[in-house]
């Protein structure tokens, strides 16, 4: 791989998966960013970064909706999930959101190099033990809820987040600096799109998304 960014807003974990990206391959780039909006500016910039290493707690996260975001935005670009928080149903869930890999951040050096090289083959990499059966027959419905909102677009993932706390469509409109009719147009994709019939059963979608903020703590 010749390029590859390492999203984290800590200095020594960007050192530390630069140090294993480094003993893993000869990457002609390392690109580094410490919050959401300073990572996709770099794969815009770039526009051909082979993977992403990306904290899901660093500012503008968001929980999952950021990797969403990113994955909605890049889907050609695969994305690595690197966290502190090791949770069985948080790894499953950031897959079923479209991540390539779950690597904790308590993983040694040449565990976070064999974990890079799967990917790197093509591969999903899912921490020692996450692939038992058990874990595949649960939570059937948070892959469908994280299917659905794996189909919205960045920006309908910001309206979404917005309504669930609690803002009026002109609010949307005056942070997004859009129109109150752009809003507008942007919840009756998401209701289609989430497969719900009003602003609260999507709310209930966008409590997830936050739901997962607090959870994923480095």
């Amino acid at each position: 791989m010749s390029k590859i960014l390492i999203a984290d807003d800590h200095p020594l974990v960007r050192d530390a998966l630069r140090s294993a990206v480094g003993y893993t391959c000869q990457a002609d780039h390392i690109f580094e960013a410490g919050c959401l909006d300073e990572a996709a500016s770099v794969l815009r910039d770039k526009g051909d970064v082979d993977l992403v290493l990306l904290d899901l707690n660093m500012p503008g996260m968001n929980g999952l909706s950021g990797l969403l975001s990113l994955r909605s935005q890049f889907p050609a670009t695969p994305v690595v999930v690197v966290s502190a928080h090791e949770d069985r149903k948080l790894v499953r869930e950031v897959i079923q959101c479209g991540a390539a890999g779950f690597i904790p951040k308590s993983t040694p050096r040449d565990g976070i190099a064999a974990a890079l090289r799967q990917v790197m083959n093509g591969e999903l990499y899912l921490p020692p033990g996450e692939d038992e059966p058990e874990a595949e027959t649960e939570d059937a419905e948070t892959a469908e809820i994280a299917r659905r909102l794996s189909t919205l677009t960045a920006q309908q993932l910001r309206v979404l987040e917005m309504l669930g706390t609690g803002k009026l469509n002109k609010e949307i409109a005056y942070e997004l600096k859009i129109t109150e009719t752009t809003v507008k147009a942007h919840v009756s994709a998401i209701l289609q799109k989430l497969k719900v019939y009003s602003r609260t059963q999507a709310v209930v979608f966008a409590n997830r998304l936050q739901l997962e903020k607090a959870r994923a703590v480095f």
